[in-house]
């Protein structure tokens, strides 16, 4: 047997290895989650849920991410209206060397649409 074929052997079994030990901690850490609570002193995982989220200030939030119920709403953006007249700004402020984020901030719309407008008006270069 070759060096390199006796490594790649080596290679695969460290790898099976790996993926044991990582089935082994998963498993490990499922249990150790799922008796956390009794280790603080909580009956059940609810009340241990219910002091997580008073202690950290989460009453009543399903999640971090996603605000409170009765909480305003971030406002929506409106979506930019693209008309002839646009598009002529665009192609001039292509022509005059703007890139493409600084027509869509002078133009308050997105730079997908800046970058539909060049494509559709042919001012876009083919990719080889």
């Amino acid at each position: 047997m070759t060096m390199v074929t006796k490594q790649i052997k080596e290679l695969e079994a460290t790898k099976a290895k790996i993926v044991a030990l990582e089935k082994t901690i998963a498993k490990r850490l499922h249990k150790e989650l799922a008796t956390l609570h009794k280790s603080y002193g909580y009956s059940s995982l609810d009340d241990f849920v219910k002091a997580l989220r008073a202690a950290t200030g989460l009453k009543g939030r399903k999640s971090p991410g996603r605000p409170a119920k009765g909480a305003a709403k971030a406002k929506r953006r409106r979506r930019a209206v693209i008309t002839d007249a646009t598009r002529t700004s665009v192609k001039k402020l292509v022509e005059s060397g703007k890139t493409g984020s600084q027509i869509a901030k002078v133009l308050r719309i997105s730079l997908p649409s800046v970058q539909n407008i060049k494509k559709a008006l042919g001012l876009v270069k083919a990719r080889a």
